[in-house]
């Protein structure tokens, strides 16, 4: 079981290491700390997931940062969820083969009506991040 803590509402000057060095002033324990980057930039997005070892660190964690004040803003800080949409990644079973697909079919005729083809993109760069935190 997982026991991951959301922080969000940092600063984007804030690092991983200013993270630890947070959690070890308050005696506090994480296994793994994330600070979540922009893809392009490396500019932080202002959150970070931390791993807590056991579901009292993590409670502990909690407590101490949710709504503790950083520069002119309160932090907040709650169990992480998993990404909406994503079932897949928490060990729900995928859709059995053969199974119907409630999706509509790929638009793929958009240049005959005169619009723009989507382009096929990877999943977004937040969702990668968070995959390898989970």
């Amino acid at each position: 079981m997982s026991f991951t803590v959301f922080l969000g509402n940092l600063p984007t000057w804030v690092t991983a290491d200013d993270i630890k060095q947070w959690l070890a002033a308050e005696d506090l324990v994480a296994d793994g700390i994330k600070v979540i980057r922009n893809h392009e930039t490396q500019e932080s997005k202002g959150f970070a997931f931390i791993e807590a070892p056991t579901g009292d660190e993590m409670q502990a964690i909690i407590r101490r940062f949710d709504r503790a004040p950083l520069e002119d803003r309160l932090l907040r800080a709650n169990p992480a969820q998993p990404p909406k949409g994503k079932e897949g990644l928490r060990g729900a079973p995928p859709a059995a083969a053969g199974a119907p697909n409630n999706r509509a079919p790929a638009r793929n005729d958009r240049r005959k009506r005169g619009g723009k083809q989507r382009e096929q993109t990877p999943r977004s760069a937040f969702a990668t991040e968070l995959a390898k935190v989970l």
